[in-house]
């Protein structure tokens, strides 16, 4: 059983702040200040919390080259959040809210120039429960997480919109770039929508991974949609992204292990006016719908590998495309199974284009391209049913291997 002992601390006069079915409720401390609001709820546990365990929530599917079956936990895969301590929070335009406790809260409120901030020990887990939020900034973001071992952002059955208009002002030598901006690990679940708009930068960043495992999620930006520095994880969901760049991309500089990408289950729409679907190392798709309306390059990475999934890409460079980004694995396109249609635009396009080797041991593919299978190695059809230009292959013959075309 969980003993939590709750304080909260307002600084400003005007917020209301209360606790959804608490009984035991501490008083409450105010003060005034005419810029910013601390709210503060701190969690006492007497026993593990299991919650926030990885747990075996996936099988690895035989032969993944991601070991999937820690990759989301309990609390990752719960769609609402426990409020019986939650701190509700009305938000107030013209004033920040800075969070500095382990807590979960519920923010409501149409505001302008507000942004939430997560600055907390590094060992806490927030919970922010949108219901019914509508934020408007010019040049911060709406959630920025200075400081946490996690953030999830929850959706209610509700509608929320976030929106930054402007460039970004840097916050000292840290470059917001983002209308939720994370410098650690990220999770959006919930039931609800939550509407993005990003005139100047990225939809949602994170310096660390960025979970998504339920919700309803449309996001607008001129730079990327989502974008992560070790990895980008779908469990479920639905997301529409509509971007001046890349819709997902994960990229390590330090470390060239990560920079990966998993999808498991969900539904992505993309359109995009460069990549859809980037990882420096891995890209791994075990099942989901991914429509690709429009993109240069449709996924790209070091190591591909698609196990199922109905996946849809009209692309104008490549559909496909495994390139050398990470020292860490083998440059490969294999396809096991799925439905995967690939529409290339004329020109010197390829439907399935790699530096390495090219193995299709399953799925259904239909390719309807100049050239369908271009690889700098090998491209060999192990298994599954192929159908080029409308004409079921058994075998792929290049003409081209090894031509050495910039990828």
């Amino acid at each position: 059983m969980k003993i939590k002992k709750n304080i909260i601390t307002g600084l400003s006069l005007s917020l209301v702040l209360s606790f959804v079915g608490c009984s035991n409720a501490q008083d409450n401390n105010v003060a005034s200040t005419n810029a910013e609001t601390t709210v503060t709820s701190e969690v006492i546990t007497t026993e593990n919390n299991t919650d926030n365990t990885s747990t075996s929530i996936i099988s690895t599917v035989e032969g993944s080259i991601l070991d999937t079956s820690e990759l989301f936990s309990d609390r990752d895969l719960e769609q609402s959040a426990d409020l019986t301590d939650a701190v509700l929070i009305q938000l107030e335009s013209n004033k920040n809210v800075t969070i500095d406790k382990e807590g979960v809260y519920v923010l409501s409120g149409e505001v302008e120039n507000t942004t939430v901030i997560v600055e907390t020990d590094e060992e806490a887990k927030v919970q922010i429960v949108l219901d019914g939020v509508s934020i408007k900034n010019s040049d911060s973001p709406a959630i920025y997480v200075k400081l946490a071992d996690k953030v999830f952002v929850t959706s209610t059955e509700s509608q929320n919109y976030m929106e930054v208009s402007g460039e970004y002002v840097a916050d000292e030598e840290t470059n917001l770039d983002a209308v939720i901006f994370s410098k650690t690990d990220l999770t959006l679940n919930g039931v609800g929508t939550l509407e993005i708009l990003s005139a100047k930068g990225n939809g949602i960043s994170s310096k660390d991974d960025i979970k998504i495992t339920g919700g309803v999620y449309v996001i607008n930006s001129s730079e990327d949609g989502i974008e992560a520095n070790d990895s980008i994880l779908m469990y479920d969901g639905e997301i529409t992204i509509v971007t001046d760049k890349d819709a997902l991309h994960s990229e390590n500089d330090e470390d060239s292990s990560l920079g990966y990408i998993y999808i498991q289950n969900g539904t992505l729409n993309i359109t995009a006016a460069d990549d859809a679907i980037r990882a420096n190392s891995i890209v791994q798709i075990d099942g989901g719908t991914i429509n690709i309306e429009t993109c240069s390059e449709g996924i790209e990475g070091t190591y591909i590998q698609i196990n199922d999934g109905q996946i849809d890409i009209y692309a104008t460079d490549d559909g496909v495309n495994a390139t050398s980004k990470s020292d860490a694995y083998d440059v490969l396109i294999e396809i096991n199974g799925g439905t995967i249609k690939v529409v290339m635009a004329s020109g010197d396009t390829d439907g399935f284009d790699s530096n390495g080797n090219i193995y299709v041991n399953g799925g259904i593919i239909n390719v309807e391209a100049n050239s369908a299978f271009d690889a700098d190695i090998s491209s060999v059809l192990n298994g599954g049913d192929v159908t080029v230009n409308g004409e079921k292959i058994t075998e792929i013959v290049q003409q081209d291997m090894g031509k050495g075309k910039k990828k």
